[in-house]
């Protein structure tokens, strides 16, 4: 069945995840927690944090996962309600804070739009918040060449559940058949098989290497400027 759908990662697909997300991270442990430097970095490597390549580890919460998992971690003995409030609170505060520090991988919009010109619907599908990717779309200034964003918190149970895929087809009026995924992350891919896409595409513009991703990626891409190829668009 051809692909008629997008959805596209955030973090590590369309802007840069470490560039983004590490200092802000800093901060927000040295803040939140009242932490000395190095009981910062201690607490992002136990997240996922590779101080020698000062990059987050592939598959790792820091890499992919949520806010929610991410106050499970820090915040071990907060009950389920407050850990709850906790993950709205930090997105709330720090989502504008990501935005300041936001970095795109390339000049998205030729990318984007080229594919909407060829008949492609486009969507983001997040383990990023909805607010902070619908902010950080604005900032980039391509929310016009997205049908949907979808954040953790708009399915029951983020990626790589399948949810997203589902919600991305059904918005569209489409078969998860019709839509191929890309990401950066073993957990993208694994959205993609969950849901029935019918693509799971791998970029390595994030965290995952050629290594770590080709035996769950239907194709692997240098970056998303290279489906114009794959999906024969002229």
């Amino acid at each position: 069945m051809a692909i008629k759908a997008l959805l596209f990662d955030k973090d590590g697909t369309l802007i840069d995840v470490n560039g983004t997300w590490i200092p802000l991270y800093r901060q927000l442990l040295g803040t939140e927690l009242a932490l000395s430097p190095n009981e910062v970095s201690a607490e992002m490597e136990k997240a996922g944090y590779d101080a020698s390549a000062n990059r987050f580890r592939a598959g790792s919460i820091l890499a992919g996962g949520t806010t929610r998992q991410l106050v499970n971690l820090w915040w071990p003995d907060l009950s389920s309600d407050e850990g709850d409030a906790k993950a709205r609170y930090l997105d709330k505060k720090y989502a504008p804070m990501a935005v300041e520090r936001l970095s795109p991988l390339m000049d998205l919009r030729p990318v984007l739009q080229g594919l909407r010109s060829a008949g492609f619907k486009l969507g983001v599908g997040t383990n990023d918040s909805f607010q902070s990717a619908v902010g950080q779309i604005a900032e980039l200034g391509v929310t016009d060449c997205f049908d949907i964003i979808i954040g953790a918190d708009s399915v029951s149970i983020p990626k790589p559940s399948g949810q997203m895929i589902a919600a991305f087809a059904a918005h569209l009026g489409i078969s998860s058949a019709d839509v191929a995924m890309i990401g950066d992350n073993i957990h993208d891919l694994e959205e993609a098989k969950n849901g029935g896409a019918g693509m799971g595409i791998a970029v390595l513009t994030g965290n995952g290497s050629r290594a770590d991703l080709q035996d769950h990626a239907d194709v692997v891409l240098d970056s998303i400027a290279d489906l114009i190829n794959l999906l024969q668009v002229t």
